[in-house]
């Protein structure tokens, strides 16, 4: 009996040709006695055409290229069903496979996909989508947008764009947030809702995260300076500041005094003024090194 593999790819991620890519795994699951069947995502009926071909071939594992678009996309399909999701990193965001340390080969990375052991690992709802990485309202979301605009590449590249987008942006925001029966106002530049540790470009924003603890962390930042954002991007997060302040929670609700742009795990989702989060304990098995 062969074991089925489902091998979802989003061809147009991270602007790269897949075909190598495809190639590399049919040959490994060929190698390795697997059926592999591949699904190539269009944007339209993605997840139903996903769980129909679950139900066609019982998977043990459904391994995904892409980027955390791509990825939450299937866990998200996946929701219902025991089945492990092994990541090949290949899209323009890559904040989850950063935050579990994949390798940077794509050898080392089939083996981890389809043979390694696996995590349960929390997802966060918020206004009832899912992020299963890092969202944020603040300077960052309006960030979001330019960085994905943008030629700079890189953590310069990023801190660049960081400045000039602080200096657009707008006044800070006050947040009233619910959290551990407590109710908490900050004035703030930028409010991260972390089920990790690190951005996709490497940069630590939330030291003590672990996406399989049950709870997230907001991490407020009240002021944002040139200081601040250098010693954040050379991972010197300085989180006894008075200008940093984190709440580990399991489920909060966020209040702001005007919108404020807002996006989840690198897709920008529009201004907004009420944020209601709680956590999906266990919601996925990711394999993991």
């Amino acid at each position: 009996m062969k074991k089925n593999i489902i091998f979802v790819v989003n061809p147009i991620s991270g602007d790269l040709d897949k075909s190598d890519l495809v190639d590399a795994v049919q040959e490994f699951a060929t190698t390795n006695h697997f059926h592999l069947e591949v699904y190539e995502t269009t944007g339209k009926k993605d997840q139903e055409k996903i769980q129909s071909l679950y139900n066609e071939y019982q998977p043990e594992r459904i391994v995904v290229a892409g980027g955390d678009g791509t990825i939450k996309m299937v866990a998200e399909a996946m929701e219902k069903y025991d089945v492990i999701i092994g990541i090949l990193p290949a899209g323009s965001a890559n904040g989850l496979s950063v935050d579990l340390n994949l390798p940077t080969t794509i050898e080392e990375n089939l083996k981890i996909a389809f043979l390694s052991s696996y995590i349960e690992m929390d997802m966060i709802s918020i206004n009832g989508k899912k992020s299963i990485h890092l969202s944020d309202i603040g300077v960052n979301a309006s960030l979001v947008k330019n960085y994905e605009e943008s030629n700079l590449r890189g953590l310069w590249g990023y801190a660049l764009q960081a400045y000039s987008a602080l200096k657009e942006s707008e006044e800070p925001f006050v947040a009233t947030i619910t959290a551990n029966n407590e109710v908490v106002e900050h004035t703030a530049r930028m409010i991260v809702i972390a089920n990790s540790q690190k951005y996709g470009t490497g940069v630590i924003i939330n030291p003590n995260g672990a996406m399989n603890d049950g709870k997230f962390e907001l991490v407020i930042l009240k002021s944002l300076d040139l200081l601040l954002i250098g010693k954040i991007i050379t991972g010197n997060m300085p989180i006894d500041s008075d200008d940093i302040v984190i709440i580990s929670t399991d489920r909060a609700t966020i209040k702001t005094d005007y919108p404020v742009n807002f996006q989840i795990d690198g897709e920008y989702c529009g201004a907004q003024t009420d944020l209601e989060i709680h956590i999906l304990h266990k919601q996925m098995k990711i394999a993991i090194p």
